[in-house]
C-alpha cells in the first residue's frame, strides 16, 4: 500500500508499506479520503510546532473515511463495504483522565499522526487502515469527503460544548481557516443569535458568509475593525479564537463584554495576554483541546442535515499529487478544507 510520510520540513514522501490484517476487536478499511489539518501543515511547513518536532518519518493525517474490507473476530455492528468515518482519538481507557471521562486529556493517548511522543503515533494517511471497531462511526447516506470532515467538525463541537450556552449570544470567531468556519456553523447550531468572523483572506472571509456569519471583517484591510463593538465595555458575549495570533486573540479580548468565554483553540505557539482586561472585565478563559465522543455526534447531525459542510471542501486531489494537496491547503486565498483522494 502506499502511504504519505513526512520526513522533515517540506520532504513529504509517497512510500510502498505493508499493509496490516485486522486482529480481535478491529476492523481494516479501505480509505477514501483524507482531509489536511493545521497540524500537518505545521509538520510540512516547518518540521513541527512549539516543542512538538518531528524526530523519525512520520505517517501523516487524522481525517479520514473509508470502507470496510475485513472485520476482526468479535465486531458487530458493522459490516464490509460499509463507509465509516474514523475517529483518530484512541485514549488508553484506564489512566485517571480517562477514569473522570476526560478522555481527550488521556495520558497515554495514540492520536494519528502525532509526534508528541516518542516513538511517534503513525497517522492514518495510508491506502490499507487497521482500526478499532470502537473508532469507526457509520457513515451511510454521506460522501466519503463529508465522513472525513467528522473529524474537524469535532473539534468545534467540543470547543462549543466548552463555550457553554450560546442561545441567543453574541459570537466572534478570529480566524476563518476550516476550524473557524466550522466553529460558525456549531454555533449557529447551538443558538447564536449574532456572529461577526474576522481574518485577512477575502477568499475565506467569503466562506465565512457562506457559513452563516452575520458580518465579517477583514482586518489587513480594517485593522480597527472591530472598535466599533468596544463601546461601553464591549459587546461579544462568547469568543472562538481560531487563529492562534495574539494580535486576533487581544483584539477579541477589547470587544468582548464583561463575564464572556473565551474559547482558545487556535495553536500558535505561546502569547502575551492582556491581563487587566481579562481581569477588570471578569472573562474567563478556556483551552480548547481536541475531542471525544463528539466525534460520533458530528457524523450524525451531517447524517440528518443539521450542519452543511459540503461547500467548505474546496479541493480534492489524487494521492499521487499529495505535495500540491499539502501546498494548496496553506493557501487561504484558495481552499478552506483540502483533501486527498486516495481510492
Amino acid at each position: 500500500m502506499k502511504s504519505i510520510v513526512i520526513h522533515a520540513a517540506k520532504d513529504l514522501r509517497i512510500e510502498e508499506q505493508d499493509a496490516d490484517n485486522p486482529g480481535p476487536g478491529e476492523v481494516q478499511i479501505k480509505l477514501a479520503t483524507g482531509g489536511i489539518c493545521g497540524s500537518d501543515l505545521h509538520y510540512f511547513n516547518h518540521g513541527g510546532f512549539g516543542p512538538v518536532r518531528l524526530k523519525e518519518p512520520m505517517i501523516l493525517g487524522h481525517e479520514v473515511s473509508g470502507h470496510i474490507t475485513a472485520l476482526g473476530n468479535g465486531v458487530s455492528g458493522l459490516s464490509v463495504g460499509q463507509l465509516v468515518a474514523v475517529s483518530p482519538s484512541r485514549p488508553c481507557g484506564n489512566c485517571r483522565f480517562c477514569n473522570e471521562g476526560r478522555h481527550n486529556q488521556c495520558l497515554n493517548m495514540r492520536f494519528y499522526g502525532s509526534a508528541m511522543p516518542f516513538p511517534h503515533i503513525q497517522g492514518a494517511f495510508r491506502q490499507v487502515l487497521v482500526a478499532d471497531a470502537a473508532q469507526c462511526g457509520p457513515a451511510d447516506g454521506l460522501s466519503t469527503g463529508e465522513a472525513a470532515m467528522a473529524e474537524p467538525l469535532s473539534v468545534c463541537l467540543h470547543a462549543a460544548r466548552q463555550a457553554g450556552e450560546m442561545i441567543g449570544k453574541s459570537v466572534l470567531v478570529t480566524g476563518c481557516g476550516p476550524i473557524g468556519i466550522l466553529c460558525i456553523l456549531a454555533a449557529r447550531r447551538a443558538g447564536a443569535d449574532f456572529i461577526v468572523a474576522t481574518d485577512l483572506s477575502p477568499f475565506t472571509l467569503q466562506m465565512a458568509k457562506t457559513a452563516g456569519a452575520d458580518l465579517t471583517l477583514n482586518m489587513a484591510e480594517d485593522p480597527q475593525g472591530l472598535d466599533r463593538f468596544t463601546p461601553e465595555k464591549g459587546t461579544f458575549d462568547i469568543l472562538f479564537e481560531c487563529s492562534g495570533a495574539a494580535p486576533a486573540l487581544t483584539a477579541g479580548i477589547s470587544a468582548m463584554r464583561p463575564g464572556g468565554t473565551i474559547v482558545q483553540l487556535g495553536l500558535g505557539g505561546d502569547m502575551s495576554l492582556p491581563m487587566m482586561a481579562i481581569t477588570a472585565k471578569e472573562l474567563e478563559l478556556k483551552g480548547s483541546f481536541r475531542f471525544h465522543e463528539e466525534f460520533f455526534s458530528a457524523v450524525s447531525l451531517m447524517q440528518k442535515g443539521l450542519i452543511d459542510v459540503k461547500p467548505f471542501i474546496t479541493q480534492t486531489l489524487p494521492l499521487d499529487d499529495a505535495v500540491s494537496a499539502f501546498e494548496i491547503a496553506g493557501d487561504r486565498s484558495q481552499a478552506v478544507k483540502a483533501q486527498i483522494a486516495f481510492a
